[in-house]
Parts: C-alpha cells; sequence; structure tokens
C-alpha cells in the first residue's frame, strides 16, 4: 500500500537517480542505478518539479494553475505518483527546516 506524504515535504530525487532527455529517443528518461524508467508527459511535468527546494504544496499549486486542473485532483496524483517513487527508493522527502528562533 502507498503512504501518503506531507504536503509540505521537500522532495528530491535519491543519490544516482536523475531526470534526462534522451535526445536519441526523443523522451524523457529517469535514470536510476541498474535500471532506466520511460516516465508519461504528466510525471514528467511533476519530475522537473522535484528540485530539492519545492514543497509537494508549491508542485501542485504550480501544476493546477499551469494545467487549469482542480487542485485536489492534482495533489491526489502528485501525492500517489511521489509515494511510489518514495517507496521504490528514487526519491526521498524530506521535512522543511523551522527556523532556530527560541520559543
Amino acid at each position: 500500500m502507498t503512504a501518503t506524504l506531507a504536503a509540505n515535504g521537500v522532495p528530491r530525487l535519491a543519490r544516482g537517480v536523475r531526470l534526462r532527455h534522451d535526445e536519441a529517443r526523443g523522451q524523457w528518461v529517469l535514470l536510476a542505478p541498474e535500471r532506466v524508467l520511460n516516465p508519461d508527459p504528466v510525471a514528467v511535468e511533476i519530475l522537473k518539479k522535484v528540485d530539492g527546494a519545492r514543497s509537494i504544496d508549491a508542485i501542485v499549486d504550480e501544476l493546477a494553475t499551469t494545467f487549469t486542473v482542480e487542485r485536489q485532483t492534482v495533489a491526489s496524483d502528485v501525492d500517489v505518483f511521489l509515494a511510489g517513487l518514495a517507496e521504490k527508493g528514487l526519491i526521498e522527502v524530506t521535512s522543511p527546516l523551522v527556523g532556530d528562533a527560541a520559543s
């Protein structure tokens, strides 16, 4: 079963995983140790935003705005997709850093 990721979590590609455009094939590929995946166009748009700086919420907001799709639909699709990648060890999701302010 796929876990739900924290909306404020920040995903990044795992070590050794790269998203590249294969000019010879004319398509995007996700390169990982000992495997190559061919993501569909929607997956590519999500993966392009997985940069280790944007939260899942920010990625969802950008995609919903760019493609004029209901945010809840995008959030569900992004969560399922990223959770699946996390389970396979292709991405890591970290919690955002909290300021050092004294309470």
